[in-house]
């Protein structure tokens, strides 16, 4: 289970990969869900192996973030197209 999730940070190369891709408005959708505890819709789980700290959840059905705690912060800092 994961820890709270307070805050969402991002690496400072994420925010203009999002907007090159048209993916802003979902991203920001995926994370509002996620502060307010929604880790279901946006299958919020973490990586293979366990207990490896890497942590991913879904921005739409091709695009994910990969992203670590530190403390209750959350911080994104790969978003990868797995199709």
């Amino acid at each position: 289970m994961p820890p709270e999730i307070l805050r969402i940070i991002e690496k400072k190369h994420i925010l203009p990969y999002l907007e090159a891709r048209q993916l802003k408005q979902q991203y920001e959708k995926a994370k509002a869900k996620l502060l307010t505890g929604d880790t279901f819709s946006t299958d919020f789980k973490e990586r293979q192996p366990q207990n490896s700290g890497i942590w991913s959840f879904r921005i739409n059905k091709q695009f994910r973030t990969h992203c670590v705690f530190n403390g209750n912060t959350l911080r994104v800092y790969k978003i990868d197209n797995h199709q």
